[in-house]
């Protein structure tokens, strides 16, 4: 069993935080995750005002992983593997702010690997890399019926492709 007090966290947006909370879920190493609203401009906002009232919030997955078992740069290259890094305001179908991508890290020591991870994923595109990269400021949990929301609703949209979740399972970090 995971010591939770050994845990790290780190907050990843990536479009609409349904498919991407799904496929980061299934990650060897990840422990727990949720979704929610981060680094906007409201307290406690709701779901119709993050899509509707220019909070400043992206829908963000809160990931919970234990570091002996998987690493901040493996999580963020199969993060990578989900979202067009190059993209302004959209992923995939959604359109708007609250889909931008973006890390927002807790831990500061988390910031020099962010950035190289950054610098290598730039490598490979001509485009300039979008994702936002900030301390998270705050963080609100989403409302009940998203959480776990493709497992509640196996045939909801998604931006992600579908064999990405089972691909992921496959997937442990090189030892």
């Amino acid at each position: 069993m995971t010591n939770q007090e050994n845990l790290k966290v780190i907050y990843l947006a990536g479009g609409c935080f349904w498919g991407t909370e799904k496929y980061l879920s299934g990650i060897h190493g990840i422990v727990k995750t949720d979704v929610g609203y981060a680094n906007g401009n409201t307290e406690n906002p709701t779901y119709e005002e993050v899509c509707h009232n220019n909070t400043g919030h992206a829908e963000t997955v809160r990931v919970f992983y234990d570091p002996q078992r998987v690493t901040l740069e493996f999580i963020l290259d199969l993060y990578y593997d989900v979202i067009d890094p190059t993209s302004v305001n959209r992923q995939g179908g959604d359109v708007g702010t609250q889909y931008r991508t973006g890390i927002y890290y807790v831990d500061e020591n988390d910031l020099p690997i962010i950035q190289d991870s950054i610098a290598r994923l730039q490598e490979k595109y001509d485009k300039p890399i979008a994702i936002e990269v900030l301390p998270l400021k705050n963080y609100y949990l989403a409302e009940e019926y998203h959480q776990k929301y493709l497992d509640k609703n196996p045939n909801g949209y998604c931006h992600i492709p579908r064999y990405k979740f089972d691909e992921v399972k496959d997937k442990k970090m090189p030892q």
